[in-house]
């Protein structure tokens, strides 16, 4: 219980660090943005609508966001970005970082423990299922970089 009091802990000074930095920078690039050609577009009836509902509804989505993979630094950029209020952002800081802390301590933990009793117990095994892992990866790696990238037919057919 201890492991996992730390580990949460130490986790939740990292994700206040970086979600608190991805917030600041979004506020710092807003208000460079404000003070850009940009700034017309944001000074819009629609805009500022937009900026408004973030401003008050966004404290929860920031909050839910830290249950989400991929998710999380958009949300904390854009609540910076469009000036949440700190005292709306804060709260939902503190309870989402924890959140997320605690699931990553818990659930970390465990599989760690698990893939450290596999690769102790059964090496051979344990071996197996990371190079299995590992192809699965290279190889849905391969596939997209693959089918990002067009086909020289395509492109002659598109010079066409």
């Amino acid at each position: 219980m201890d492991k996992i009091a730390q580990t949460a802990g130490a986790l939740y000074v990292i994700v206040l660090l970086r979600a608190g930095g991805t917030f600041a920078v979004g506020w710092l690039a807003g208000a460079g943005a404000r003070r850009s050609r940009f700034a017309g577009r944001m000074s819009s009836a629609r805009f500022r609508r937009a900026e408004r509902a973030i401003q008050r509804w966004g404290a929860p989505v920031v909050a839910v966001s830290f249950l989400t993979v991929g998710f999380q630094t958009a949300a904390n950029f854009l609540a910076g970005n469009m000036r949440m209020p700190l005292p709306r952002y804060l709260p939902a800081l503190f309870v989402g970082g924890a959140a997320w802390a605690l699931i990553y301590a818990t659930a970390g933990l465990g599989v760690l423990e698990v893939l450290g009793r596999l690769f102790a117990e059964r090496t051979v095994l344990g071996v197996s299922g990371v190079a299995v892992l590992a192809l699965a990866v290279g190889g849905v790696v391969a596939y997209r970089s693959r089918r990002a990238v067009p086909s020289s037919v395509d492109t002659v057919a598109d010079e066409s």
